[in-house]
């Protein structure tokens, strides 16, 4: 199984039959590589509904014909923006698909969307844990620190954690280096971070302090590819 880092927190986990695209924001992304017109995907994961992780998800859903799974109001948003293949869910439930198994988990951030100059509201955020080809994948999604990541890495135990660094909007280095040793994943790649001037961070920095615990931190750039059978870059 192959990992893609688009930029951002977007992620592409591609198996032998299926390929799961993670929170696309590639138009208007000034890190991306890719556009999203290149993307090939059966199944899109949106944690919540901020432009900057749902952006390309109608376009690119309605060009592969994929299936958008996420929290039981954005995916009745997204029904009435005309997609037609929608499903919703809600933190806590868990489901299999013919890509693995999915559970999804809190996180504490916010989720809406600006339509026509008001607010509208979109569920609660969330993360999620996805069972793949032998591989359990932790995507935290936009969060602040909170304890119950010790219960999801007791729980589920991930071999990899996708976690937010940027700080102002999310968890800073600091706060995901206690995440990360609350979770014990295996490796660590830092997501969120360094798109725009208010979220810089330094990702190698956050990767290099990871190794006191005993966990091997990544640091991806957009377009790059992890071997999860290896956890090496190819």
């Amino acid at each position: 199984m192959q990992i893609k880092f688009h930029g951002h927190a977007c992620i592409q986990i591609t198996g032998q039959e299926h390929s799961v695209l993670v929170d696309p924001f590639l138009t208007g992304n000034p890190v991306a590589v890719e556009s999203a017109e290149t993307i090939k995907a059966d199944t899109i994961l949106l944690t919540h509904g901020h432009d900057d992780h749902t952006g390309d998800a109608i376009n690119i859903a309605k060009r592969n014909d994929a299936t958008v799974i996420t929290i039981v109001e954005l995916a009745a948003y997204l029904s009435l923006q005309g997609l037609e293949s929608v499903v919703p869910m809600n933190i806590g439930g868990g489901a299999s698909f013919p890509f693995g198994e999915l559970k999804w988990v809190p996180a504490l951030h916010s989720s809406s969307a600006i339509v026509d100059g008001e607010i509208i509201y979109l569920g609660n955020p969330a993360g999620f844990v996805l069972q793949m080809e032998g591989v359990t994948l932790y995507h935290a999604g936009d969060t602040a620190l909170f304890s119950d990541m010790k219960l999801i890495g007791e729980r589920y135990a991930p071999d990899i954690a996708f976690l937010p660094i940027g700080s102002h909007f999310t968890m800073d280095p600091t706060d995901a280096l206690l995440a990360a040793q609350w979770l014990q994943a295996k490796v660590v790649v830092p997501i969120h971070y360094n798109t725009f001037s208010l979220i810089e961070q330094d990702g190698h920095d956050y990767a290099e302090k990871l190794k006191q615990y005993g966990i091997k931190g990544i640091v991806m750039e957009p377009g790059q590819v992890l071997d999860t059978s290896t956890w090496q870059l190819v």
